[in-house]
């Protein structure tokens, strides 16, 4: 039986003897795996000497670092040879340096990976031959490269460069896939790909255009929340533009199913005994603001907006993770605080914005204080600054008024301010 020898380079490394995982033998040495690495990296090139010992050795001085190079190779062969005999001639001395030789049945998926992209260059319909590689190249990929090693700069640069020629790839196949309405297999390409960058904005945009095109309205409102909640959680900052205007698509997907009487007031009775105010997406409470507003000059009512933000007392960012606990907390307490008639968004990772129909200008202030009472009793030592500002939709009515009530900006006037509030 030929031996299978396998060195995977995706999502880690790893060196597999006819399925047997080798690492444990290996990762005895360190120096001795960046250095197989980055000759992998540079195959087909002798690496000189000086350049090892400057990638091994960083700042650091030897009497003979020349010696100290044949040592650290000569006793990282050996470790290979136990892995496998005659593994360590993988590495050849050769001109003055070293380089990475493939030995007879062995392989590497980064050499593999690299070929494919050869093969798809300049690709102009998918037959069953690049599809076949393309769904190669895509499951090959199952992480970054040298994920798990010590992040030095050789490893972030040739991490970048293969990163880039498998979101091309992943590109190209979706738009391959878009032509023939393929959605099933772009809901799988784009969902095996995010596993890799969970951040990129048209893998997102491609999942959940697929759901709502598969009818599958429910699982493409769950992925708009759940990558809004990444970009808050990890990011601190609201999703891109492209993103949240793909809600109002998810929400106006169903508009074509024929539904008779019966079976709308069935589907909206089913929220009938919710409780609280309403949470929604920014992207519906700008619609639900543009229609109040139209509300107001129709029927001269009035509605007030207010916006709540949360900080820390001594001025530096809340950790991510913190703050999204905090305003997960923050947005339970408005729920159960506020009237049905009431509703309000995650504007910010620190911000959430309030529209408050049916207040006058000192009720509306009434009810922040009030939230701002409970948000207090929640969080009575967590050096958090809770600070508010709240106004009338109606440009005629006072200026917005900052942490206040009504009767202490009577006495100031309407420019003053409330020093900020915190928890103590």
């Amino acid at each position: 039986m030929d031996t299978n020898i396998r060195i995977c380079m995706f999502g880690g490394f790893n060196l597999y003897i006819n399925n047997d995982c080798k690492n444990t033998c290996i990762l005895k040495s360190k120096k001795g795996m960046s250095l197989l690495q980055y000759l992998i990296l540079k195959y087909d090139t002798v690496v000189p000497n000086y350049r090892l010992i400057e990638l091994l050795w960083p700042n650091e001085e030897s009497s003979n670092p020349e010696n100290a190079l044949k040592t650290l190779v000569s006793r990282f062969r050996a470790l290979l040879n136990q892995c496998h005999e005659g593994l360590g001639s993988c590495i050849e001395a050769s001109r003055g340096g070293y380089r990475f030789v493939l030995l007879p049945g062995m392989s590497v998926d980064v050499f593999e990976f690299e070929e494919i992209c050869h093969k798809l260059h300049n690709v102009h319909e998918l037959t069953p031959e690049n599809r076949a590689l393309y769904q190669r190249a895509i499951t090959l990929h199952s992480g970054d490269l040298l994920s798990t090693a010590e992040q030095d700069e050789w490893v972030v640069s040739a991490s970048v460069g293969i990163h880039g020629k498998y979101m091309k790839l992943v590109y190209e196949y979706l738009d391959f896939l878009k032509e023939t309405e393929e959605y099933n297999d772009i809901i799988q390409t784009c969902r095996f790909a995010l596993e890799t960058d969970a951040f990129d904005e048209r893998l997102h945009l491609e999942l959940m255009n697929a759901l709502v095109k598969t009818n599958r309205n429910n699982e493409a409102l769950m992925q708009y929340k759940h990558v809004t909640n990444l970009h808050f959680r990890y990011l601190g900052v609201k999703p891109p533009e492209g993103i949240q205007q793909f809600y109002k698509q998810i929400i106006q997907a169903g508009s074509s199913l024929e539904m008779n009487l019966d079976s709308m007031r069935a589907e909206l009775q089913e929220y009938g005994d919710v409780h609280g105010a309403f949470e929604c997406e920014y992207a519906v409470f700008r619609e639900i603001y543009n229609l109040q507003m139209r509300n107001l000059e129709r029927f001269g009512t009035n509605m007030y907006l207010a916006m709540i933000m949360v900080s820390s007392m001594d001025g530096e960012p809340i950790d991510p993770l913190r703050l999204d606990d905090i305003m997960k907390g923050l947005a339970e307490i408005l729920k159960e605080r506020l009237r049905k008639g009431d509703t309000f968004t995650h504007f910010s990772p620190s911000q959430f914005a309030l529209l408050l129909p049916t207040v006058t200008d000192e009720t509306s202030h009434m009810v922040i204080e009030r939230i701002k009472r409970f948000f207090y009793q929640r969080y009575p030592n967590s050096n958090v600054m809770f600070s508010y500002r709240v106004g009338p939709l109606n440009p005629s009515n006072p200026a917005p008024v900052e942490g206040e009530n009504a009767a202490t900006r009577k006495k100031k006037g309407s420019a003053a301010k409330a020093p900020a509030h915190t928890v103590k």
